[in-house]
């Protein structure tokens, strides 16, 4: 088995479209859901992993959230990054797939990560299911599949898939 995507501009493909993501969502988190406060927002999601101990943390807690964000937003990324070549749909439709990837994004998060994570659970309202799945959907998805369909029309002429077993 051999792996061809360690060159340095699949690396710089995968870390760029993981910051595009994750600086998006982080940027509508804050606006959208933190009102313009971005320190409950990073200590919500630090909270994942710290519990309720994340809330009364000091700034070490916002660091961690910021980083455990773009954490998740890069494994999102590598996600679509090693299916890419595999799914003809994503080489042929990159919006469409992008769009679709931002609702698959919402659904791991919410019936997987969060379930898993120490997040406080929040009220169900509908208004909360579609504002969350539009911004994932537009700010995750589409700038992960624009990236990563222009890594692999530029670099790899056809689309050649990394792993050869």
């Amino acid at each position: 088995m051999s792996l061809s995507t360690t060159s340095p501009s699949a690396l710089k493909a995968i870390l760029w479209a993981g910051f595009v993501a994750g600086t998006l969502d982080a940027l509508a988190a804050v606006v959208v859901l933190g009102k313009m406060k971005a320190i409950p927002v990073f200590k919500y999601i630090a909270s994942g992993f710290f519990g309720r101990e994340a809330f009364t943390g000091g700034i070490d807690m916002v660091g961690y959230g910021v980083l455990f964000h773009y954490l998740i937003a890069l494994a999102f990324t590598l996600v679509y990054f090693f299916i890419f070549p595999y799914l003809p749909f994503l080489r042929k439709e990159k919006i469409a797939s992008g769009l679709l990837y931002g609702i698959c994004v919402w659904v791991i998060m919410n019936f997987v990560v969060l379930p898993l994570s120490n997040v406080p659970p929040t009220p169900f309202t509908w208004q909360n299911v579609l504002v969350g799945i539009l911004l994932l959907m537009f700010l995750v998805g589409l700038p992960i599949s624009w990236i990563i369909h222009r890594y692999y029309r530029l670099n790899r002429g056809s689309f050649v898939r990394p792993f050869r077993f």
